[in-house]
């Protein structure tokens, strides 16, 4: 088994998790370690299991770092994932788990990052860098980790959908008064307006991504799965970024026009990555706990 831990309490953690795993073909192996409510719909993960990270650790490091390491002994995994954070968004995995431990790597502000950690990043066999990263951020990862790989990621697929059909489509799960600037920037096309976000009132769909190619323009601030899975539409994506305590969207913002080749759009070759990330090439180790759908996560350490 795999962890993949999206810690982050928002829906990005979650795309970029489903698509990490599809692109690395071992989304059969992997379960899911989240705190957000998102996880609770079936479409946002898939037919990932999911361990829910109790409420009650919220902002509590050390009790967060003994569930994790109690889950760990639990679940016995061949190697966890940290998603964006490499040490866990509060230092948490700082001093590692005695797992395998690889990183997917998105646009941080570094500095900021590094003020809540009390030591080194924990040991990193493959850091996967998604976007292009700040240079402090990139020679600490690289002093971290035995080796960091470019990774051009693919979500899994999706039907079009014609539902925003010539609208001027806002993509948001952020903040009521962000939505509305963006509605705003998108009124301002002069196209019917369509807000899209799961279990909104609008447009309930997702993945948003699937209104993309019918939209007359696409709204979104500049999170990295927005700007990602946007770049196939440049001429029509607006973004705007929003201040993010770690997430650096301004940086994400001024690269977007000159990003556009890196992201993948085609069909997921995990073969290239199987190949020089040996880990994701071995057979499935025995499972621990047995799977069950996602409105029955996997049995997980109390709180407590």
């Amino acid at each position: 088994m795999i962890l993949y831990y999206a810690i982050g309490g928002g829906l990005g953690h979650l795309v970029r998790a489903r698509a990490v795993l599809h692109t690395l073909g071992v989304a059969d192996r992997a379960a899911l370690v989240t705190a957000s409510p998102f996880a609770a719909d079936p479409r946002v993960v898939g037919e990932l299991p999911v361990i829910r990270v109790p409420d009650a650790l919220d902002g509590d490091r050390a009790a967060l770092r003994r569930w994790l390491g109690d889950l760990v002994a639990c679940l016995r995994p061949e190697r966890l994932v940290a998603d964006a954070f490499p040490a866990g968004v509060l230092g948490e995995l700082e001093a590692g788990l005695g797992v395998p431990m690889d990183h997917v790597a998105r646009l941080l502000r570094w500095p900021r990052y590094a003020r809540r950690l009390d030591g080194p990043l924990p040991r990193i066999e493959t850091t996967f860098a998604v976007e292009p990263l700040h240079d402090d951020q990139l020679a600490a990862l690289r002093s971290a980790s035995e080796r960091v790989v470019a990774l051009s990621l693919v979500d899994p697929p999706a039907p079009p959908r014609d539902d925003a059909a010539g609208a001027a489509l806002v993509v948001h799960t952020g903040p009521a008064r962000e939505v509305c600037v963006l509605a705003s920037l998108a009124a301002r096309t002069g196209h019917p307006v369509r807000i899209a976000r799961p279990g909104g009132p609008d447009l309930d769909v997702h993945p948003a991504s699937a209104l993309f190619r019918r939209a007359a323009a696409i709204v979104t601030a500049a999170g990295f799965n927005a700007v990602r899975q946007a770049a196939p539409f440049g001429d029509r994506h607006l973004c705007l970024p929003f201040p993010r305590p770690l997430d650096d969207q301004r940086a994400r913002a001024r690269a977007v026009r000159g990003i556009g080749s890196a992201w993948s759009t085609g069909r997921p070759s995990s073969d290239r990555w199987l190949q020089a990330i040996q880990p994701y090439n071995h057979s499935p180790a025995t499972l621990v706990a047995t799977y069950r759908p996602v409105t029955a996560p996997l049995t997980a350490p109390s709180a407590s």
